[in-house]
């Protein structure tokens, strides 16, 4: 029997559409359902790497992991990552294709996509008893239905019941609800069996004038009313989310940790657990008068290195890193903010530019060169090195993962840290990441280092000792734990809002 189908789709971007997609996989897990998420086409720089090393969008590995599933590149078939303001790489069942501008995707690759969402969507379907679809941005932009391979063509093809979410926290929910319904076609309209109202904050009894208007003008039920949940650490997948991150006052007994906001930031979410530690201020710096004096600077990925250093140049946060590391702060890059802190970045082929080659921080003896294939891999390894940020930490385990089209050389100044034993489940024995001569630059590509408790516990150990504070001989923070705590809240808010019965009712479930 062929898996029962709910469709969530958004009156616009960012309507909370990939949180509820997530509280849902966990309600239905908990109702005692094999189910699964899905999202045909995900537009995000966010992304994660499975097992066998395919690329997909990080939304839908949070949702799998509310499910308690093994992410799936068939959850999220194509994935576009934006590399320039016009282009975007273009990822298929976890493996780029190549760059195109929205024109010339639309033209030359659209038709083949729609070939792949439809495999993966006839797998899913065949394997689960429940699959929960994420759409994206809204079913109603008309410039964009005719290319449309994520919305109501999904719906369609599925004949899969939709619940339409608006977010009345940034107001005009009711006339964004009223008017996309407008705009859909009769059939689309049909595929529409209720409305969820988000991020409602107040007395819900005012609100019940506007939810009688809404499904007496549209005829459709308001299935839930979900209220704002700002405190249940969910992933986020947009970037736009990351200008709420830093939710602690600046205070003398915080840790003070800046990311530098790039332009083509990618995989934000690498540095979520910090801000969960109780003795953590982490904050994201976009103005170069914004970042003070940190304990510590975070240059994190890029989807685009050599715009991004171009962007350091601009900005002159450059001179303000290269000072601050004079003056003692400590430095991370992580993937692309590896590369960055190194002396040469190399493009032979114009994988991000017309720029053959560009001077970085020089701040480690490094030199990268872009190449024409991209490293995507799950690893986990060892600390082999405990200097300098890594001071007492020989020993620890960390595991993540590497998403990367460079390869780094070392100079004759270098300190190998990390040592990755397992590659693809393979043992293996690579050298990887610099700590520079005076301990206080290091650089690594793999995502997801702070994820490991107790090296990321004794990394801030060592910022507190620099700082003369006392350790704290313990983490406050069980990533795994933490994490399915904040799945399980997030079930019994969305839950205790909605009326399950008739949600179950339209998907055809008991």
């Amino acid at each position: 029997m062929k898996a029962k189908t709910l469709m969530f789709q958004g009156t616009s971007s960012n309507v909370g559409k990939s949180a509820l997609t997530a509280a849902f996989c966990r309600i239905l897990l908990q109702d005692g359902y094999y189910v699964a998420p899905f999202k045909a086409q995900n537009m995000a720089l966010n992304s994660y790497v499975t097992k066998d090393g395919g690329e997909m969008g990080r939304a839908q590995v949070v949702q799998a992991e509310a499910a308690r599933l093994e992410p799936d590149v068939r959850m999220n078939p194509v994935l576009l990552k934006p590399t320039q303001d016009a282009k975007s790489q273009v990822v298929v069942l976890g493996r780029p294709t190549g760059n195109l501008s929205a024109k010339e995707y639309h033209r030359e690759y659209k038709n083949k996509a729609w070939e792949v969402i439809k495999e993966s969507m006839d797998y899913l379907t065949n394997t689960y008893e429940a699959l929960l679809i994420e759409g994206a941005g809204s079913p109603a932009e008309i410039n964009l239905k005719e290319n449309d391979v994520v919305n109501m063509k999904v719906a369609k093809e599925l004949k899969a019941p939709v619940l339409l979410i608006a977010d009345i926290d940034r107001g005009g929910a009711i006339a964004s609800v009223v008017g996309t319904l407008e705009l859909l076609d009769e059939e689309e309209r049909d595929l529409v069996k209720g409305i969820i109202i988000n991020k409602f904050r107040g007395d819900i009894d005012l609100l019940k004038p506007a939810l009688d208007f809404i499904e007496e003008k549209t005829g459709k039920p308001v299935l839930g009313v979900v209220p704002y949940f700002a405190e249940i650490a969910i992933p986020e997948e947009d970037s736009v989310v990351i200008e709420k991150k830093s939710t602690k006052e600046k205070k003398d007994n915080l840790l003070d940790i800046a990311v530098i906001n790039l332009k083509h930031l990618s995989n934000f979410t690498d540095f979520d657990i910090l801000k969960d530690e109780a003795d953590v201020n982490l904050r994201y710096v976009k103005k170069i008068d914004d970042l003070g004096n940190p304990d510590m600077i975070i240059i994190p990925g890029s989807k685009n290195t050599i715009g991004d250093m171009l962007f350091l140049k601009e900005t002159g946060f450059d001179k303000k890193i290269i000072e601050a590391e004079k003056n003692g702060t400590w430095i991370v890059g992580i993937c692309g903010g590896y590369q960055l802190l190194g002396k040469m970045i190399y493009d032979p082929y114009k994988t991000e530019s017309d720029l053959l080659e560009l001077p970085g921080l020089c701040l480690i003896d490094t030199t990268t060169t872009f190449d024409k294939e991209k490293i995507t891999t799950q690893v986990t390894g060892t600390i082999v090195k405990d200097e300098g940020l890594l001071e007492g930490c020989l020993g620890e385990e960390f595991y993540g993962y590497e998403i990367h089209m460079g390869t780094t050389k070392f100079g004759t100044e270098k300190v190998n840290p990390f040592l990755i034993n397992h590659r693809f489940g393979k043992e293996i024995e690579a050298i990887d990441g610099v700590i520079n001569s005076k301990g206080k630059v290091m650089g690594t590509y793999i995502h997801g280092i702070f994820d490991a408790d107790s090296l990321r516990r004794k990394i801030l150990n060592n910022l507190r000792k620099e700082k003369g504070w006392e350790e704290i001989k313990e983490t406050t923070i069980n990533y795994n734990l933490e994490k399915e705590k904040a799945f399980n809240e997030l079930a019994d808010v969305v839950r205790s809002s909605f009326d399950m019965e008739k949600v179950y009712k339209i998907m055809g479930l008991k």
